[in-house]
């Protein structure tokens, strides 16, 4: 198997975090061991590409081994933002912040819960906000399992550019957020069983400096907005989780008002960046994977002119 867009963007990125944690000069012995991640990162693309890996089995797990790398690229943030200093990065807050106030009048993801909370709605926006990791992932895998590999690539695509480009910001430019800038919520709006699932996951895997812009927000958009295209029906109903998601994370306290603008914008953009993949010849050549045999329902047949008969909007 040949090397796919996404493959090459996340060497690109694994190449950059490289450069800045070797940059930063802090060699801990989590430092070391994102080093050797990233090592063996190039070990699994070799493993792709080897000899033999064209495999029904082969393309599936190379379509969706991206998630399983989600949380260790997040958290080797943290690793590679550690030298920056817990102050430098709070000055950066305080830029956000101020942003914050010009657009907003006042800093809303400290305010809007506290002047109207609700038992209800931060259940709904804390549930929402955990929807984040079913909805990246269920759509590629449940592609990948009706033998749509090429649209799952695309979905994969969209979702790939929205992280890189959040952990990209992330490394040079890191902002704590409202949930490490302020005091916590308390009262029955925080002890409400989603909200406390939401800060268990938080305290077990939160990476300091992954705020602006909302990752969260910018990869959800571009996955939901690729999976509408591919599969209208699961997209319409991730739409609505997503856009709770994106209010959730700022009434929650999770993220700036600008940090969920600009992830909406971060998503749009990945969206329409994959968008240009989707007659390149990466899936157009590779729309025989999901074919059936012919004569059944449903067959998949090239037509005459070698375009994929499938095409990933259907």
């Amino acid at each position: 198997m040949a090397l796919t867009s996404v493959d090459k963007l996340l060497a690109a990125y694994v190449t950059f975090a490289t450069v800045m944690l070797a940059a930063r000069g802090e060699w801990t012995p989590s430092a070391f061991g994102l080093l050797v991640m990233h090592l063996l990162f190039g070990v699994l693309l070799w493993a792709f590409t080897r000899p033999g890996a064209d495999t029904p089995l082969g393309r599936s797990i190379h379509a969706l081994y991206p998630l399983f790398l989600l949380l260790p690229f997040y958290a080797g943030i943290g690793i590679i933002n550690d030298p920056v200093g817990r102050s430098t990065v709070l000055a950066n807050d305080a830029v956000v912040q101020g942003w914050e106030a010009a657009l907003f009048g006042q800093q809303i993801s400290y305010t809007w819960l506290r002047a109207q909370p609700s038992i209800f709605w931060s259940a709904v926006f804390h549930l929402a906000y955990f929807a984040y990791y079913p909805i990246v992932v269920l759509g590629p895998v449940f592609l990948v399992m009706r033998g749509r590999l090429d649209a799952a690539r695309y979905v994969m695509l969209a979702t790939m550019i929205a992280f890189v480009i959040c952990y990209v910001v992330f490394i040079l430019y890191p902002v704590a957020g409202p949930y490490y800038a302020f005091d916590q919520p308390t009262g029955p709006v925080r002890e409400v069983w989603s909200a406390r699932l939401v800060y268990a996951v938080l305290a077990g895997g939160s990476s300091f400096g992954a705020a602006f812009p909302s990752s969260h927000v910018g990869a959800t958009l571009a996955s939901v907005l690729a999976l509408w295209r591919v599969r209208p029906a699961m997209g319409r109903a991730f739409m609505i989780p997503a856009i709770l998601l994106t209010v959730g994370t700022v009434y929650c306290q999770m993220h700036y008002g600008i940090d969920a603008i600009s992830g909406v914008a971060v998503g749009a953009v990945a969206f329409v960046a994959a968008g240009r993949f989707q007659e390149s010849r990466e899936f157009t050549a590779r729309g025989t994977e999901a074919r059936r045999p012919s004569g059944t329902a449903n067959a998949e047949q090239p037509p005459p002119d070698g375009k994929v008969h499938d095409r990933l909007h259907k």
